[in-house]
């Protein structure tokens, strides 16, 4: 039986300022703001959800979404060495290379096997070290997202050490980080999958050295991807780039490349979130390749290259037809539809004890401006079709 989805929409007006750029307590002073189109999901199967962030629709904002096509992916230099760099701490601490048996550099010749990005990110692990000794035990485990204290104390940590953020509730986190309307789905793998995810859904990916807790990816493992929501690390171990440069991101693409050849033809990318040229602590997505970018108003994907001299000089980049490049902030597009057209789209409504689904166009709920403006907004944002997916409560 196909997992229904159920949300409440809604309509609001936003800053224009940029989150992840501005420092805590300034990110709506002095912004002019926009309309937005959200929505509260109470339940949303991974289908959905897929074709959703298709559209950039995220559970956490919307903006410009940047994938990468992990099949595809090649690893560079700098990859290489922050691999190697993670596993000789694991493998020997702060010692010399050459006692792990990884050399910087190798001598040229045929018999040199190609880097093994997938081989060489688990060798260091616990259960994966083929009789080698090591200094740590490193474990990297899934697990459904789930609040514990321990995450949470790492979570107040990563803030005030790394973003200078001190007020953190636990309400918060558990909203931000752990709370997810999406339903599991069995995964059909084809081949043995012990190591991997059983079901499509949210995930912690688990970080631990010696026991302790060091980092946290947050993640949602869907049909076609992995889509990368959140890491969090304790910054005693920045030195290791876990964040900074992203080992994160090597695993989280790795994790989408070892679903895939378990059976899963349709995974086959990384979505690693939003992408604002103009904000410098996401320039390092632009350092895997090839990465893509949704177009704002068709939602076909364009190789990052291609789209990067448009965000150089304009502020909303149409990437599908450069005439609609403005400089200015983008402009708000509302369109609404016919009343005639909404026969699937469904509203729950409370009758004698128990909810039923009819359509909108049964409904008096057109005629009232609050809720037509709220439905408007996702249908524009989401497109009648999958808008029509989804049962809405008003």
């Amino acid at each position: 039986m196909a997992v229904q989805s159920f949300a409440v929409p809604y309509a609001k007006e936003e800053p224009t300022t940029c989150g992840y750029c501005s420092p805590p307590g300034e990110r709506s002073e002095n912004a002019t703001s926009y309309k937005v189109a959200g929505l509260h999901a109470m339940r949303l199967s991974c289908e959905v959800y897929q074709k959703m962030i298709d559209r950039g629709w995220r559970r956490s904002g919307a903006e410009n979404e940047s994938r990468l096509d992990a099949l595809a992916f090649k690893s560079g230099r700098s990859h290489r060495k922050l691999v190697h760099r993670w596993n000789r701490r694991i493998l020997q601490g702060d010692g010399d290379i050459e006692a792990a048996g990884m050399h910087t550099k190798k001598a040229k010749g045929k018999d040199n096997k190609p880097f093994d990005l997938v081989r060489a990110l688990h060798s260091s692990e616990k259960g994966c070290l083929d009789n080698a000794k090591a200094t740590h035990e490193f474990e990297v485990t899934l697990e459904p997202a789930s609040f514990t204290k321990e995450k949470y104390n790492l979570f107040c940590k990563y803030q005030s050490d790394v973003h200078n953020d001190h007020e953190k509730s636990e309400s918060g986190f558990k909203h931000f980080l752990v709370d997810s309307p999406l339903v599991g789905e069995i995964i059909p793998y084809t081949t043995s999958s012990d190591h991997l995810p059983p079901k499509y859904g949210s995930y912690h990916q688990m970080y631990r050295v010696d026991g302790k807790l060091i980092a946290v990816g947050v993640l949602d493992i869907l049909p076609n991807c992995v889509s990368s929501v959140y890491f969090m690390y304790d910054s005693e171990w920045e030195h290791y780039s876990l964040g900074k440069d992203q080992l994160s991101a090597l695993r989280e693409v790795s994790l989408a490349k070892e679903i895939h050849d378990a059976g899963v033809p349709g995974m086959g990318y990384l979505y690693m979130g939003f992408y604002i040229y103009s904000c410098q602590k996401m320039r390092y997505k632009g350092e895997y390749s090839p990465s893509y970018l949704a177009d704002p108003e068709t939602y076909e994907w364009y190789p990052l290259e291609t789209c990067i001299p448009l965000l150089q000089t304009h502020r909303y980049a149409c990437f599908s037809n450069v005439e609609h490049c403005i400089e200015g902030v983008a402009p708000e597009i509302s369109s609404e539809p016919a009343l005639s057209e909404l026969d699937d789209l469904l509203l729950l409504q409370r009758k004698e004890g128990s909810l039923t689904a009819v359509p909108v166009s049964w409904t008096n709920a057109w005629e009232i401006p609050s809720i037509k403006e709220d439905l408007c907004a996702v249908i524009e944002g989401l497109g009648l079709n999958l808008a029509q997916a989804i049962f809405w409560s008003v």
